[in-house]
């Protein structure tokens, strides 16, 4: 029986019969997850399938067999991959779709419902067939050109895996002061929080954001001492984190002058309008305290 409500039922049911070419993870959660939505699946299937039992394919593999998986497809299928990196050039001459749910796939079992989707379709019946895999799943799709996949890709990379890196760097600085990863942990998912919220200009705080420059220059030293090998990424960031922090500059400074114009046209005695997060920011009434940190 499904186990999704019966607008997911009907859009795996319109797709007809699904193989699913790949037996990683990524195929294995595909397939029991379209299974419980109560769509027709077939697989995992090998990388040398034909699928010729099957009205739609999706190759479960990695980006570099793509196109070879393709070529085994039998004719008349709509193919489609799973990459977010990969135009759908490989999948030709198959009609052919992209679906890139932006999350990681850690069990087999899986987990696709409410996870953004990038879609793409070489045709209108491509396209609306991937709409319908992510209803079925209940992802929440949004479209991605080709020309703009590698921009969204690195994009989702510098959001996932470069913040690992990130985070493995303040791991390794934090131990050198007897400090375990774990204490940080609230200050990482507050902060993630905020930018979600926020944007990362109005959710940026600490000593950049505030101007302490001799703060920074007393956790540079210390980088250079501890981490000589990481004091370049530590400057990049910096220099980075200042431009951040220079856009909330210029964007408080237009809020001032649209406060001075506004309270400049207001008759003498006027009743003002109550503080907004803008007029805060320019000395209109109670800012946001900045953490300490």
């Amino acid at each position: 029986m499904p186990d999704l409500d019966s607008d997911h039922a009907r859009a795996a049911a319109a797709l007809g019969t699904i193989a699913i070419v790949g037996d990683g993870r990524m195929g294995r959660s595909l397939v029991a997850a379209l299974r419980r939505a109560g769509a027709d699946v077939r697989g995992p299937l090998g990388r040398a399938a034909t699928a010729r039992d099957a009205d739609l394919v999706l190759l479960a593999v990695p980006d570099a067999e793509i196109g070879a998986a393709a070529h085994h497809i039998a004719p008349g299928r709509l193919v489609g991959h799973l990459s977010g990196a990969t135009t759908l050039e490989p999948l030709a001459p198959h009609e052919a779709l992209g679906i890139h749910p932006l999350m990681t796939v850690a069990s087999e079992d899986a987990s696709f419902a409410g996870v953004p989707a990038a879609v793409a379709g070489s045709s209108p019946r491509a396209l609306e067939a991937a709409a319908a895999l992510t209803q079925a799943l209940g992802m929440t799709p949004f479209p991605i050109d080709d020309a703009d996949r590698a921009a969204y890709h690195a994009a989702a990379s510098i959001a996932s895996n470069f913040l690992l890196t990130l985070e493995g760097f303040a791991e390794e600085l934090a131990a050198t002061a007897g400090v375990p990863r774990t204490a940080f942990a609230p200050l990482v998912r507050a902060t993630v929080e905020n930018w979600q919220a926020q944007g990362a200009a109005s959710a940026l705080t600490g000593p950049i954001a505030r101007g302490d420059d001799a703060t920074v220059v007393r956790q540079r030293a210390a980088v250079a001492e501890r981490m000589p090998q990481r004091l370049a990424l530590f400057d990049a960031l910096a220099a980075a984190t200042r431009d951040l922090a220079a856009t909330r500059t210029a964007a408080t400074s237009a809020a001032t002058r649209d406060v001075a114009a506004t309270r400049a046209s207001r008759p003498t005695g006027a009743i003002g309008v109550p503080p907004t997060a803008a007029t805060a920011a320019a000395g209109g009434g109670p800012a946001q305290e900045e953490g300490s940190w």
